[in-house]
């Protein structure tokens, strides 16, 4: 039976909007005027506001021939959540804005929409606002992210200290792996596409890249344990690419013990199945959305028994340079081959 169709054209873009907007749920005690005002109004009772906003456009950040539009809707919230956790903020507030073509039905938006209101309903975030408009071709997305933090305990790239532990969240490498899966299945569809997909019940590494999370569970633990990170970022274009931002911003030096990176066992098996370096996927794969952070060696116990977080180096003088230091014992110069958005 076909889906039922409803062109856009017959809402109008306000018409559209109330609908996509219909069912908002304030969750946010700061929220005093959401959607449906020239413009919304917050009020974060004397804590600082922390801002960040990402874009995502098809063909380059997602390829709708396997990207089910909930999840894309659900991601574009989270990639923009994690930012604002990496701030050591608590996320508020979103203004989602998107352009599409008329090969978009309301039934597709709707769709995106419910992935967008699952993540806000996860993470206690309001939408509050955004725009919509006609693309020539494809989707693309914009999302701006409000947070909130208590006066001046926001975390820099920047302020990473000689001697502090190098950190990470969760595991690394399943994101691309999980690309690396979804693109092998497309171009065997393209060739054939009389063959099913295989996905070889990679359910891990797929759900990685299409339906991320954000470490919210990371910042309330750091402050339920007393700790404040001395810099922390997300990891989005790649591990030794994030590594270099904060030794550059922070005018350091680092050491990478490979054996530290922590790599989840499904992630190493597809990884040898492709023929690749399970550390080179953790280092140059990017879309884990971990966070990354420094901390004070006086801070170690603290998190010794967080199964979430893996200690995976250390902060050196600026003269040292930043490496890693191989299973093998061979110290390498840390490059940075991460994701480049401007590379076609």
């Amino acid at each position: 039976m076909d889906q039922e169709r409803t062109e856009i054209n017959d809402l109008g873009e306000f018409g559209l909007i109330e609908y996509l907007t219909r069912n908002i749920e304030i969750q946010n005690a700061g929220t005093v005027l959401g959607v449906g005002d020239d413009a919304a109004v917050i009020d974060h009772f004397g804590k600082q506001t922390v801002i960040s906003t990402d874009m995502l456009v098809e063909g380059i950040h997602f390829d709708l021939m396997y990207t089910p539009l909930k999840h894309l809707g659900y991601k574009s919230v989270v990639v923009n959540l994690s930012d604002i956790y990496a701030m050591n903020a608590t996320p508020t507030h979103i203004t989602m804005s998107i352009a599409f073509s008329n090969r978009f039905s309301l039934e597709a938006l709707n769709e995106f929409y419910e992935g967008v209101y699952a993540a806000c309903e996860k993470y206690g975030v309001d939408l509050i606002g955004g725009d919509t408009t006609s693309s020539k071709k494809g989707f693309v997305i914009s999302v701006t992210a409000i947070g909130e933090v208590t006066t001046d305990k926001f975390v820099k790239r920047s302020t990473a200290q000689q001697g502090d532990l190098l950190c990470v969240s969760g595991d690394l490498g399943a994101a691309y792996l999980g690309l690396t899966l979804l693109e092998r299945e497309k171009q065997i569809y393209l060739d054939n596409p009389q063959l099913q997909p295989d996905l070889e019940n990679q359910t891990y590494i797929i759900g990685r890249q299409l339906k991320p999370e954000a470490r919210k569970d990371i910042i309330e633990f750091l402050e339920e344990a007393g700790i404040t990170p001395t810099s922390m970022m997300d990891v989005s274009d790649g591990l030794s690419s994030e590594i270099l931002h904060i030794c550059k911003q922070s005018n350091l030096g680092c050491v990478l013990y490979e054996e530290k990176i922590p790599i989840e066992g499904e992630s190493k098996e597809m990884a040898l199945k492709f023929g690749l370096d399970p550390t080179a996927c953790a280092l140059s794969g990017g879309e884990d959305y971990e966070l990354l952070f420094t901390m004070k060696q006086a801070d170690y116990d603290k998190i010794v028994l967080n199964e979430q977080i893996s200690v995976i180096g250390y902060m050196t003088d600026i003269s040292e340079g930043a490496h890693i230091l191989t299973k093998g014992g061979n110290k390498f110069k840390l490059v940075a081959q991460g994701w480049n958005a401007f590379q076609q």
